[in-house]
């Protein structure tokens, strides 16, 4: 463990799941670009199909996402992380493998995006529940900012090196590049060298009563109740928007496979920005604050995105999605690490699976809903209903007991520090 002076560059540990992290992420965010890709240009799918494939890849959190929780607080978490990269890096490998096949459809694709999406909430649920024994309760902030920074840069440098070799080697060999992500998280992960705490077993062992307690604490406490209504809205039409936007710069704005992960990519600069500045904002504004004001200022600019067009309005566009990924950093770095430290340990694993239950899961609605919205009403007007309904998402915090504070609340100061 570190004092409290230090910071964790200096933490050998940290930097080899932060490393591991960062790559994976990489992966994962060329995948998230190829595999739409992919299905629109060698499967011809409909708006209703890429709802569908979206509703795929986040499908777990819905219905693995609360016994996730009380799974993983019977066992180690680093172990079990790196059995779900591993498992997620054979999984992606079967895509590419199908297709020199001349066998794949669209079925294997969204078969390999849920089982995919079943390793990823435990893997999620572990490494948010791992990093709190790693690095200490102190430099949750720290941590988790360098983490989203970890998933800025992906969010930035993967859509476009995906787009980039899907359009040089093709779709379905890009995809491999997801998977060596994962064993390079692998890798880094099994070289960590601190020993994880043995967890905490109930003497008696009911699943049902495990999962109820860590959804209890959630829905019962007045401050993270606003938190995961407000972040499980702006997911629901998050998700909206995912299902067509893709299809949408192919077909309406008339960009290339190289276009569509240039300017996905450039929307993650802003993310860049926002995992930089997290720890000075919560530092200057107080850390509850941060959650719900950086919330109302992304409102607006999310207005943008439909409005993109050939041209200027693109720029714009994109423009306006860099500072709603600036925001967004700072909200998920000030809202995990204020969750992260009001939690008791033994009930890490099933806080976090319950809130990743109730966020994540509103994406599979959401793309399913965006997938009949894009058939039913067009694409451009579904991108309207997504960024309205991600604005009026910060009334939840906006309207909240969080508004009232600054920071951390008084009750659980003295518990949690140090």
């Amino acid at each position: 463990m570190l004092p409290m002076a230090s910071t964790l560059r200096h933490h050998a540990d940290f930097r080899r799941l932060w490393a591991g992290d960062t790559i994976a992420q990489v992966g994962t965010h060329v995948g998230l670009v190829v595999l739409p890709l992919l299905a629109v240009g060698l499967l011809n799918a409909s708006a209703f199909q890429m709802g569908l494939l979206t509703a795929a890849e986040h499908a777990a959190f819905l219905l693995l996402g609360l016994p996730a929780g009380a799974w993983v607080d019977r066992v180690r978490r680093r172990p079990l992380m790196i059995r779900m990269d591993l498992a997620r890096a054979a999984l992606l490998a079967t895509v590419p493998l199908a297709w020199w096949m001349d066998a794949l459809t669209f079925t294997q694709l969204v078969v390999v995006a849920l089982l995919v999406g079943t390793c990823t909430v435990f893997f999620d649920v572990g490494y948010q529940s791992y990093l709190p024994s790693l690095v200490g309760r102190q430099h949750l902030v720290e941590g988790n900012a360098k983490l989203q920074a970890s998933h800025s840069v992906a969010f930035t440098t993967g859509p476009a090196l995906g787009g980039g070799l899907a359009q040089l080697v093709g779709t379905a060999v890009a995809l491999l590049t997801t998977g060596l992500g994962y064993l390079a998280s692998a890798l880094f992960l099994s070289r960590i060298r601190t020993v994880e705490p043995e967890p905490v077993r109930p003497a008696r062992r009911d699943l049902r009563a495990e999962v109820m307690e860590g959804l209890r604490f959630v829905v019962r406490n007045r401050y993270l109740r606003p938190m995961v209504s407000c972040t499980a809205t702006w997911n629901l039409f998050g998700g909206v928007q995912n299902a067509v936007l893709i299809l949408f710069l192919v077909t309406q704005v008339g960009l290339t496979e190289g276009a569509v992960g240039l300017v996905v990519g450039l929307a993650g600069v802003g993310g860049i920005v926002g995992a930089l500045v997290a720890a000075r904002v919560n530092r200057a504004i107080g850390q509850a604050r941060a959650i719900w004001v950086v919330q109302v200022v992304s409102a607006p600019f999310g207005l943008l995105l439909p409005m993109a067009a050939p041209g200027w309005p693109l720029v714009v566009a994109v423009a306006g999605t860099v500072v709603v990924s600036v925001c967004v950093v700072v909200y998920n770095v000030a809202q995990v690490s204020f969750r992260q430290t009001i939690c008791p340990d033994h009930l890490l694993g099933r806080m976090n699976a319950s809130v990743r239950f109730l966020v994540w899961g509103s994406l599979p609605l959401g793309g399913l809903l965006g997938g009949v919205l894009g058939e039913l009403i067009g694409l451009r007007p579904t991108l309207w209903v997504a960024a309205s309904g991600c604005g009026l998402a910060s009334l939840w915090v906006l309207l909240s007991p969080l508004r009232g504070l600054r920071d951390l609340p008084e009750e659980h100061r003295t518990e949690t520090v140090g």
